[in-house]
């Protein structure tokens, strides 16, 4: 019976690979999702160690307009909006990701999000009530500032998350 090869081998025992055969790899890891520059650099060097063709590969993948950094950040905020994550989680996981900070900025201020109502809607969908006590309150800020909201948003939440205009 013959042996099989693992996909976890070790870098020691790693096969070499050619351009069409990263390349092809790369474009079905895109083909499920955007991957920054970072985590496709990462996820290429699992398969090899040939740092040059490695960026050989990610050039060829920008060139024909498969991989973008922007596109990426844009793709990745919105999908955190919807979560209901605050601004500073989400330069924050961008940051993590490899897009730096004047790329991530950019992209949280392309989405348009009011910040503020996003918070209250946050905060609405987590607790019923703003809470009784000092406890319950601090309770929703430490929730508020988890999401990745700052102290402006947060108390503006905490002010306006049940007001009945809230419900339009």
């Amino acid at each position: 019976m013959e042996k099989r090869s693992s996909p976890w081998r070790r870098s020691s025992e790693m096969a070499p690979q050619t351009m069409a055969i990263l390349m092809e790899y790369a474009i079905g890891l895109l083909a499920r999702r955007d991957y920054s520059v970072a985590e496709l650099h990462d996820r290429l060097g699992r398969r090899t160690e040939d740092g040059a063709l490695i960026e050989s590969v990610i050039d060829n993948l920008q060139q024909q307009g498969l991989q973008s950094d922007t596109r990426f950040a844009e793709v990745f905020v919105r999908s955190r909006i919807s979560r209901r994550h605050g601004p500073r989680r989400i330069l924050n996981e961008l940051m993590l990701k490899g897009i730096e900070g004047a790329s991530a900025r950019a992209a949280l201020q392309a989405a348009g999000t009011d910040w503020y109502a996003l918070a209250c809607e946050a905060l609405a969908a987590r607790f019923s009530t703003p809470g009784n006590d000092l406890r319950e309150k601090a309770k929703r800020q430490r929730f508020l500032a988890g999401r990745g909201f700052d102290g402006d948003q947060t108390r503006h939440a905490l002010s306006c998350a049940w007001s009945p205009e809230m419900d339009n």
